[in-house]
């Protein structure tokens, strides 16, 4: 049994990681009501007047519907192909099999410098110009990931009883599909569309690599942090995209909760 030593230390550690983690975030959300231009503590008062001013700058909603627009196809792409090598990997056996299910996992295991390396050699190799949708391409090769593993892991739990006394009973491979897995795997599905779409939307790494002229949200971001000159707005641009990431995680985190219970028994 663990002694009372290693459970105080233990959660003294938790505590101070959670704390290294979090308090820098704070402090921008912070300095997002920071009613002074210059950031300095403790802070002059609190207000609002940065939201109204980030909201009508119109680079910073151009760079954000273009992260936005890139985002959603990207995580559209992932869910396709990452479903469907799922269902290669799990359903059926063939060489090479476990070299794919790794080559598919590999992009998140990688630093994003070295994908976003990659990507940039590989379009300029092939004389591809840089633009929108070498962004989605990039962001797709690491979103697929978390769709793959939330796919195939569903399906490893779900029993293959259920599929062929559906077959038995008269149905078809596709209304087996639609009445039996389809239902099963709607909560991974979902789950993993929802962590694909916050990854991509706060992706900077790739995206710098990959997007040429285009001025997504995050190298907006980083732009106007090394200038310097506009850190206010970038306070607020921050607050959003933090929370604009962090509902679909805890929508995804909500799903996998009321995932069905193991069917494989």
């Amino acid at each position: 049994m663990e002694s009372t030593f290693t459970k105080w230390a233990l959660g003294i550690w938790t505590a101070l990681v959670i704390v290294f983690l979090f308090v820098p975030i704070a402090i921008i959300v912070v300095y997002a009501f920071n009613p002074s231009h210059i950031q300095t503590w403790p802070l002059p008062g609190l207000s609002t007047r940065w939201f109204p001013a980030a909201w009508h700058n119109r680079e910073i909603r151009h760079a954000l519907w273009l992260s936005v627009k890139a985002a959603l196809l990207a995580t559209g792409i992932s869910v396709t192909l990452g479903t469907a090598a799922a269902f290669a990997v799990h359903r059926f056996k063939f060489f090479g099999r476990e070299a794919v299910s790794f080559i598919v996992v590999l992009p998140i295991a990688l630093p994003g410098v070295l994908t976003g390396i990659a990507l940039n050699s590989f379009f300029g190799f092939w004389h591809i110009g840089l633009s929108y949708w070498t962004i989605v391409i990039g962001h797709a090769t690491f979103c697929i990931v978390i769709v793959y593993n939330n796919v195939i892991a569903r399906l490893r739990r779900i029993s293959g009883s259920l599929r062929e006394a559906s077959m038995d009973l008269g149905a078809d491979t596709f209304v087996t599909f639609r009445r039996i897995t389809l239902p099963m795997l709607s909560t991974a599905l979902i789950s993993g569309a929802l962590l694909a779409f916050a990854l991509s939307l706060d992706e900077v790494i790739v995206t710098t690599f990959t997007a040429g002229a285009q001025n997504t949200l995050p190298l907006w971001i980083f732009g106007a942090i090394r200038l310097g000159q506009r850190l206010p707005e970038v306070n607020v641009v921050v607050t959003v995209v933090m929370l604009a990431t962090l509902i679909p995680v805890i929508l995804a985190y909500r799903l996998m909760n009321r995932a069905p219970a193991d069917t494989g028994k």
